[in-house]
C-alpha cells in the first residue's frame, strides 16, 4: 500500500485515480518499474482526500487540521485493506500515518528505510512530485525505491509485476474512483 499526500489537481483530481494523469503519476510509475512492481499489484491512496490550493488555485500542503480530519479515514483504509507493507510517500504521509500509530521515521533521515509500525512494516519514500529533486536528487530516489522492494521481497510479501489479463480503456481493472473536497470532515 503507497499514501502519498493529496490529489493533484491536473491528476487525480481529473482522473479520480490516485497518482496518476500528470507527472508525479509517470513518475510514480517510473518508481514502480524500478521496484518491479505494477500498479494493478498495489494499494494507493492519499493521506487526504481533498485537495488543498492556495490562494493562487495551485496545490498546496495539507494543514495539520486537514491531516488530523482525515486519519480516521486512512486508518480505516489501512485496516480494510490491511497491507503488509505500507509506503509513504513524502512528509505529509508520514505525518498522516503517525497520527494513526506513532513512529520515529523522518524523510531525510529514514528514506529507503523499511520499519516495524502498526503490526506491519512502513516504507519511507520521497513524494514522487517532481520538485522532490530539491531535497533529492531523482537517481537517488530510485536507488531508495528498489532498496525497499528488496527489503519486501525478503520480507516475502507477495507484490507482483505482471498486468492482469483484463485492463479497460483506461488502464486499470476499475473505473475512476470520484473525490470530493469535503471528503473528510474538517472539525
Amino acid at each position: 500500500m503507497f499514501v502519498a499526500e493529496a490529489p493533484g489537481r491536473l491528476g487525480a483530481e481529473v482522473t479520480g485515480v490516485p497518482l496518476f494523469g500528470d507527472r508525479t503519476g509517470d513518475r510514480f510509475e517510473e518508481l514502480l518499474k524500478v521496484m518491479g512492481w505494477s500498479r494493478s499489484a498495489v494499494f494507493i491512496t492519499n493521506a487526504i482526500l481533498c485537495n488543498p490550493r492556495d490562494s493562487n488555485g495551485n496545490n498546496d500542503r495539507p494543514t495539520t487540521k486537514e491531516i488530523r480530519s482525515c486519519s480516521k479515514l486512512l486508518k480505516r483504509t489501512i485496516e480494510v485493506v490491511n497491507p503488509l507493507l505500507v509506503v509513504a510517500l513524502g512528509r505529509v504521509a508520514l505525518e498522516a500515518l503517525a497520527a494513526i500509530a506513532i513512529h520515529e521515521c523522518d524523510l531525510r533521515s529514514s528514506v529507503g528505510e523499511v520499519v516495524v509500525w502498526h503490526q506491519r512494516h512502513l516504507g519511507v519514500l520521497y513524494h514522487p512530485g517532481p520538485r522532490t529533486v530539491i531535497h533529492r536528487p531523482w537517481d537517488k530516489q530510485l536507488k531508495d525505491a528498489k532498496r525497499i522492494a528488496d527489503v519486501a521481497r525478503k520480507l516475502k510479501l507477495n507484490v507482483h509485476a505482471e498486468e492482469p489479463d483484463f485492463i479497460d480503456d483506461v488502464g486499470f481493472l476499475t473505473g475512476s474512483v470520484p473525490i470530493s473536497d469535503n471528503a473528510c470532515e474538517l472539525e
